[in-house]
């Protein structure tokens, strides 16, 4: 098997859906627009040092969405699908997931934002298989705001990976693996695949690409 693997916000995407899913509850009135921005600024600055608690930032995260339901919930995220994630479908990384699907190429995201979010934005990309956090549900159905198993976070994602490849009885022996990545938090699944390609790495990934001599692809 031949596996195209994806890293979602500023891989796929210009922008980071987790931080807009955030902004977007801002500006229908979800959460207070002060006091939620400024957390909300301080845990994507975690992200992007290596230090969050994604636990504690799923609890955060979903809060808004917990409160309202799922019907209310599913029409707020349709209304951010069509005005914050579809202008950022940009045809570049449309065309690249294409080419591997047309290479006969499996193709997977695997994303640290939770399932939530992210569900969505995978089926616009025609992508059916998604790593992303899961989320634990009570017994109403709705989730609780935990998280469900392994979050699929820095060397999480490589346990996820391989929790997947086991469910269809494979190893990384089995497959041929490339992995689309911008993130240094991604540096453990780089460094377990076949072809990694920093892919609009940040200034940490693109160094260390460089150094290994790996791909470095600058979609955006």
């Amino acid at each position: 098997m031949r596996l195209a693997l994806f890293d979602l916000d500023h891989t796929l995407l210009p922008i980071d859906s987790d931080y807009s899913w955030g902004v977007f509850t801002q500006d229908i009135g979800w959460t207070d627009p002060l006091v939620f921005k400024e957390k909300n600024d301080e845990f994507y600055e975690h992200y992007k040092a290596g230090t969050l608690d994604i636990h504690e930032y799923v609890r955060f995260a979903t809060a808004a969405v917990r409160e309202r339901g799922p019907e209310a919930a599913a029409q707020a995220h349709a209304r951010f699908m069509e005005t914050v994630i579809g202008p950022a479908l940009r045809e570049e990384a449309r065309a690249l997931v294409r080419a591997h699907q047309r290479a006969g190429d499996q193709t997977l995201i695997i994303t640290a934002t939770n399932e939530f979010v992210t569900r969505p934005i995978a089926e616009a990309f025609g992508v059916k298989e998604l790593i992303a956090v899961e989320l634990e549900r009570g017994a109403d159905g709705w989730i609780t705001g935990e998280i469900r198993g392994v979050p699929s976070a820095r060397e999480g994602k490589v346990a996820r990976m391989e929790q997947w490849l086991a469910s269809r009885r494979l190893g990384w022996g089995d497959v041929h693996s490339t992995f689309y990545t911008d993130s240094i938090n991604d540096l453990s699944l780089m460094e377990r695949v076949d072809v990694p390609v920093a892919t609009n790495p940040d200034a940490d990934l693109r160094a260390i690409a460089i150094e290994r001599k790996w791909r470095i692809l600058d979609l955006f």
